[in-house]
């Protein structure tokens, strides 16, 4: 990718932006072992992906907690007993205007990115507010920075 021909601000894409959230969940994985990595990553929640890598679900620190409340055992809960559904993914050609106008409308804290129908990252508020500035980009989000 050509730094040059990158805009920032509002137009810039999400695809061009470096994301800091790179945690994925597999379908059938462990309840408590998905809350440990929310815990020692320090993010608030990442996609549940399919074996093809297809989006299929998110699971938030609130999702942990509402599980845990209602005195269900971790032990025995699966991603997809955990996951909501409703959530949405973004392409990597959606803009970081777009992007925000959604986690304000339905108060994400992320937004999982796919390109070709397969998940490549995540991107939080924190990244699409250093993009928007002009800081973090250049780099493909599948990247690791």
């Amino acid at each position: 990718m050509d730094p040059q021909k990158i805009t920032w601000g509002a137009e810039c894409k999400v695809g061009d932006i470096v994301a800091s959230n790179y945690l994925r969940f597999r379908a059938g994985q462990n309840g408590l072992g998905i809350a440990i990595q929310l815990i020692a990553t320090r993010t608030p929640g990442a996609p549940v992906l399919d074996a093809a890598g297809h989006f299929i679900g998110f699971i938030s620190e609130f999702d942990i907690l509402k599980a845990l409340q209602a005195g269900k055992d971790l032990h025995k809960l699966k991603a997809e007993d955990l996951m909501v559904t409703d959530r949405q993914a973004i392409t990597a050609s959606t803009t970081i205007g777009e992007a925000v106008t959604l986690m304000e409308q339905h108060r994400f804290l992320n937004l999982p990115v796919e390109r070709d129908g397969v998940v490549i990252g995540c991107v939080t508020r924190h990244d699409l507010l250093r993009a928007w500035v002009g800081i973090g980009l250049g780099l493909e989000l599948e990247g690791h920075p």
